[in-house]
């Protein structure tokens, strides 16, 4: 099974691709907007649903590190690289300029909902310090919840909850011959 978002409300819409063939074009109508739109079968064209993908957790060590997306009922597994600098983090929303957005429905995590800030520290080694963005419903870790004022230095394997989202912090490989 394959999926395609509709280009008005991102929308997913599932169909079986073996029934059709490369080059052949398809017409879906949104159910949610009514939005109809067009896309042509082709292997370039077509994202592999999420919950097919293979997702390597550490991936991102030998750069800055990863955030992993526990699944849940409200979205499959992510795994979201980290920049130098603060990592924004909440729910995709087409127009938002976050810089690590969730694709998930869970409406108690917000389009800006905690930011992980990473740098180096005075000896050369990555950093990770977490904070709430401010957010409604807070950002929790290891089960304590962060006022707006907290900032926790994160360690790999920490714990981070947003809503009804679990993510796991898992930091980059650090070089020893520094």
């Amino acid at each position: 099974m394959k999926r395609v978002r509709c280009p008005k409300c991102d929308n997913y819409i599932t169909f079986d691709e073996t029934k059709y063939e490369d080059g052949q074009s398809l017409v879906f109508e949104c159910e949610a907007c009514h939005k109809q739109f067009a896309i042509r079968i082709g292997k370039a064209k077509l994202r592999v649903p999420q919950k097919e993908e293979q997702l390597d957790e550490n991936e991102n060590q030998l750069a800055y590190g990863s955030v992993v997306v526990v699944e849940n009922k409200f979205h499959y597994k992510q795994v979201l690289p980290l920049k130098m600098g603060d990592n924004v983090i909440g729910r995709y929303v087409r127009g938002t300029s976050i810089s690590m957005p969730i694709e998930t429905n869970d409406p108690s995590v917000d389009t800006k909902h905690c930011i992980i800030h990473v740098k180096r520290d005075k000896n050369g080694r990555l950093a990770y310090i977490l904070r709430d963005a401010p957010s409604n419903t807070g950002t929790f870790y290891m089960n304590d919840i962060l006022t707006d004022y907290d900032r926790v230095k994160l360690e790999d394997g920490a714990i981070i909850t947003i809503g009804a989202t679990t993510l796991i912090l898992r930091t980059a490989q650090e070089n020893t011959s520094l």
